[in-house]
């Protein structure tokens, strides 16, 4: 497979994700508020608002995979991939308003002594919300396991919290006749796991913009890359990696034998990008320097 149906075949399969996860949650909010709205069950009807969410960072990811995919122009030399890192940020920070609620929620029902009382339609609602998004977050990590797409990776997060949360509910429906407590202990624990997803999930989309050093496995690639095409150690060093979504930048220096002349010099500067572009795909820039 070349690399442009790759990466089409990557924005098909992210876009198939965004439109599923928009159906499906939409259906499922219909539901859990229903529920909800018949058994009279706020946190129920809250964690349908929860669901419906996901709606929205879905929608997010279906604008982002679409501008990231635009081709580059005379504003956006490089392409608009950093579309994707962007809206990972928006939906790790909307994942962490949500874990703000979940705790300010929480501390409210233990304030108040509250308890959550559910009917059996509410009980089936919510079993089929916990199995139905975990279903839907692991064909997200699976997809962005698959492109690469870090928004793919945040929308599962976002899946599953909202599974943790209806999973709180059920854990509460049977535990809360015995331990009024546990729903709001429970959804403290929650919210905590809930910030370190959205901690993770915005620091992966801030690292690329800020800059990021070069992995372990990059830099030996590079230096076996180099060291092929010249024949000598080349000590690769003054590595600077720039993501453009799929599109990568790399600058470089080489050391090369100061007795070269600029042409031979060039020359083998030439092959070694060639061969990164093959190897890794990755467009490299080399700086020459004398031994």
């Amino acid at each position: 497979m070349s690399i442009k149906d790759k990466v089409n075949s990557n924005k098909n399969l992210a876009y198939s994700q965004g439109w599923l996860s928009i159906v499906v949650n939409s259906i499922l909010f219909v539901f859990k508020y229903w529920a909800g709205f018949v058994t009279g069950s706020l946190a129920l009807m809250a964690d349908s608002w929860h669901t419906l969410s996901d709606s929205f960072s879905s929608i997010i990811v279906l604008i982002a995979t679409r501008i990231s995919n635009k081709p580059p122009d005379k504003e956006h030399p490089f392409g608009h991939g950093r579309a994707e890192l962007i809206a990972a940020i928006i939906i790790g920070v909307i994942l962490g308003l949500i874990g703000f609620e979940f705790a300010k929620d929480s501390i409210g029902r233990l304030v108040n002594h509250q308890s959550v009382v559910f009917g059996t339609f509410a009980i089936v609602v919510t079993v089929v919300s916990v199995i139905v998004k975990e279903l839907l977050a692991q064909f997200s990590f699976w997809a962005y396991r698959k492109t690469g797409n870090s928004t793919l990776k945040a929308d599962g997060w976002h899946h599953r919290s909202d599974a943790i949360s209806s999973l709180i509910i059920l854990i509460g429906i049977f535990a809360g006749s015995y331990f009024w407590w546990i729903d709001a202990i429970l959804g403290l624990v929650v919210s905590l796991f809930i910030f370190y997803a959205a901690y993770e999930i915005i620091s992966e989309g801030t690292d690329p913009l800020l800059g990021e050093k070069p992995e372990h496995e990059l830099m030996n690639a590079l230096k076996t890359i180099a060291k092929e095409a010249c024949g000598i150690e080349t000590h690769v060093h003054h590595v600077h990696v720039h993501r453009y979504g799929h599109h990568v930048e790399l600058t470089m220096h080489i050391k090369l034998a100061k007795n070269k002349t600029l042409e031979e010099a060039h020359a083998i500067a030439d092959i070694i990008e060639i061969e990164i572009a093959t190897k890794l795909n990755i467009e490299a820039t080399i700086h020459m320097e004398p031994i």
